[in-house]
């Protein structure tokens, strides 16, 4: 029985954050009320208060649940494993898994939301720095410096190199579809150029 009601309970949360997550990209924190979350989640405003509390928690465990659905796409809350892989196989499959994983509508939202309410909630500007840029910078510079310590790299300071190539990476393509909307966002084919060339300017930079 206990597992029973863990599991009502489990999956009743979880509605109420897909609905909460839609209704927050779509309307924004101000345009969001519980009665709407409530309606599309097919339960009663009571539940939703029973799980959440308050609209402002609420919205903090939506942006803390797309932030970390983000980093283990990622695999960023994993052991990185290098194997065989020389660093150029393993930075352009890094930032092609980067640029797919973060430059879509849903993560674009997330991000524009984020901004626009970092005055009132501080600390969701910080969850997502941490869960995005600064987790994939540290993977990042643990890669430049284990392909130094082997001799493919030369990457004195491995956090400064890796904080370069992680915004060449992603700056343009960011600034794109955060200023354009959904239609700034790259193709496939445009982000996979744009990975090659990142990774072949970095690659030369940081030649041993």
């Amino acid at each position: 029985m206990a597992n029973g009601a863990e599991t009502r309970i489990r999956r009743s949360r979880e509605k109420i954050l897909a609905a909460a997550e839609n209704i927050f990209l779509r309307h924004g924190f101000l345009g969001t009320n519980m009665d709407n979350v409530a309606d599309h989640a097919n339960v009663s405003k009571q539940t939703v208060y029973a799980h959440f509390g308050s609209k402002e928690a609420l919205f903090i465990d939506v942006v803390e649940a797309m932030t970390g659905g983000a980093t283990h796409k990622l695999g960023e809350d994993r052991e990185e494993i290098f194997d065989e892989r020389a660093a150029a196989v393993y930075f352009l499959e890094a930032a092609i898994d980067q640029l797919t994983v973060v430059m879509t509508p849903r993560l674009m939202r997330l991000r524009r939301l984020v901004i626009g309410e970092v005055e009132r909630f501080p600390e969701l500007g910080k969850s997502l720095y941490l869960n995005g840029p600064k987790r994939s910078i540290e993977r990042l510079a643990r890669a430049c410096e284990h392909y130094t310590s082997i001799g493919e790299l030369d990457t004195p300071d491995p956090h400064k190199a890796a904080t370069q190539f992680n915004w060449m990476l992603m700056g343009a393509p960011t600034n794109a579809a955060m200023l354009l909307g959904d239609e700034g966002i790259p193709d496939q084919k445009q982000l996979r150029e744009h990975a090659d060339e990142a990774v072949r300017i970095f690659l030369r930079a940081y030649a041993p």
